[in-house]
């Protein structure tokens, strides 16, 4: 019988506070295990079986952690989607996880509403947390249910969706463990103590991102798994951040670096004003961090700064405060039973120091991008898989990070793919060609630059560019809209239609040192 895992700790001790929302509910680890099994039999009841989807377009919220553990419990797939995609684009993910069940908040029933009518998704199997029209009413799936453990329990997982060159999201599908939920559970706790982290141990983690990207979900449900209390914010901001950290004596966290150059950003009396003694893994990943911007952190909330790299496909590496001291700059070495290869264009390893794409073994954590085989054999060699990014490993293992994927750009920690932006924009009738890249900004590290090539007899200019960006309207979701166009009279392609990119980035950053 594990000893860990949140099911062991609610029964250890069910009167101790689990979650706090972002209004300040403080939950019980006893009142979160009732509402979960009560959703169990729910969904059982609406003749889900082991395997299939719930997807939820949601903030962050007491409901997805009641999902989570639901689905988590009952043999299911939980799939989070975005809240900022637009109703088309959460149509595709209905479709393409084929959910069962979709959950929505009353915030979002602008393009949830339309998003499961696209899907072809029943009524009756749409619930809204507020008022959603056409939705049941959320508290109905578990109405009047058991609220203790359903028979024939299954560990669940969770399938999110990474865009891809194609420009479409694609899902990262793991096979079900055909393990107990409590066993998988306490399996999934190895990973926050890697950044040292004990069970239970008083220790407070902060939810400040989206839910919906993999990694906060990780942390926060193996924080709930090793009997930590979990604190969300719905939405972040610097000083509300500092605010928590100091109540509840937040001791780790999930972070990107935007919010590390914001924090900073603070004033220097206002950032005195709270006491952050508490923190003592305060991890981040998702896109680069400055070496200046990580040394002023390190400096301010003590060596509690850690980071890694990996990718929702799996991975990766790790490294601790004082590790980075000694190697600035690197994103690790690989963590325990995992493995970091560097290789050539000849698929060969690359020597200590010489640049090639980064590989990482998948171990025994296999997945697959659903219903896509090509593109999960493209980044596949051998037991290892890329995403594309190019590095190098030092005579000591670490890895240092040169490249991002060639495209991608990333901007608050989002990864954005200009591929999918790309598309649409070529749907508007005057526009011949276009790309799609990031450029600086000192604020989110990249933002959206489009690049068009008009048909003939469209005038360039500030008219067309604002029928462009008003085309993006509705089709794309915020953060992908371009927030600039400029004009070309004719793209750099060579004779096969490949088009140099870095030709139209590379002035945008010119006396600039890319983030990468």
């Amino acid at each position: 019988m594990t000893t860990l895992g949140f099911w062991h700790f609610a029964a250890k001790d069910p009167s101790r506070i689990a979650l706090v929302t972002p209004e300040g509910e403080e939950v019980s680890r006893g009142e979160l295990l009732a509402a979960s099994n009560r959703i169990s039999h729910g969904l059982r009841a609406m003749g889900l079986e082991k395997g299939d989807s719930v997807a939820i377009v949601l903030p962050n919220c007491r409901e997805g952690i009641e999902l989570y553990l639901a689905t988590f419990q009952s043999g299911l797939y939980l799939t989070p989607i975005n809240n900022h995609l637009a109703a088309p684009e959460i149509a595709y993910i209905l479709r393409d996880s084929e959910s069962k069940v979709f959950v929505s908040n009353e915030r979002f029933a602008s393009v949830a509403k339309p998003a499961a009518e696209e899907a072809g998704l029943a009524g009756e199997h749409c619930f809204g947390v507020g008022l959603v029209p056409g939705f049941r009413d959320y508290a109905g799936i578990g109405a009047g249910r058991s609220d203790v453990f359903q028979e024939g329990r299954a560990a669940g997982g969770v399938m999110n969706y990474t865009s891809g060159t194609t420009g479409k999201p694609k899902g990262v599908r793991r096979p079900l463990a055909p393990l107990d939920p409590d066993t998988v559970a306490a399996l999934f706790t190895g990973l926050p103590a890697m950044f040292g982290l004990k069970p239970e141990d008083d220790n407070v983690h902060l939810v400040g991102s989206p839910l919906y990207h993999t990694a906060v979900l990780m942390f926060a449900s193996a924080s709930l798994h090793l009997g930590h209390k979990v604190v969300i914010m719905d939405k972040w901001t610097p000083e509300g951040c500092l605010e928590r950290i100091q109540e509840q004596r937040v001791t780790s966290s999930h972070m990107v670096p935007t919010q590390f150059h914001r924090l900073l950003h603070l004033p220097e009396e206002v950032r005195g004003r709270y006491d952050c003694s508490s923190t003592r893994a305060m991890i981040h990943a998702a896109a680069p961090c400055p070496i200046e911007t990580k040394r002023r952190m390190l400096a301010w909330w003590g060596d509690s700064i850690w980071e890694y790299y990996a990718a929702t496909e799996g991975g990766g590496t790790i490294v601790s405060p004082e590790e980075w001291k000694r190697k600035p700059g690197t994103v690790g070495k690989a963590w325990p039973n995992a493995e970091v290869r560097i290789i050539d264009d000849e698929e060969k390893d690359c020597a200590p120091g010489t640049p090639g794409t980064v590989y990482m073994a998948r171990g025994q954590a296999d997945f697959e991008y659903y219903k896509d085989r090509a593109k999960t054999e493209k980044a596949r060699l051998g037991n290892y898989f890329t995403v594309g990014d190019i590095g190098y490993l030092d005579e000591d293992g670490y890895l240092f990070l040169c490249d991002r994927k060639a495209d991608m750009i990333i901007s608050g920690g989002v990864n954005i793919y200009p591929a999918e932006i790309e598309g649409e924009i070529l749907g508007h009738a005057k526009v011949a060609d276009v790309a799609v890249f990031g450029i600086p900004n000192p604020d989110w590290g990249e933002e959206v630059k489009a690049v068009v090539q008009p048909v003939d007899g469209a005038p360039p200019g500030d008219d067309l560019a604002r029928e462009i960006l008003e085309w993006c309207e509705g089709r794309l979701a915020r953060y992908k809209t371009p927030r600039s166009v400029d004009f070309i009279t004719e793209m750099p392609r060579d004779p096969n239609g490949k088009l140099y990119k870095r030709k139209l980035r590379d002035p945008y950053w010119e006396g600039r040192e890319r983030a990468i």
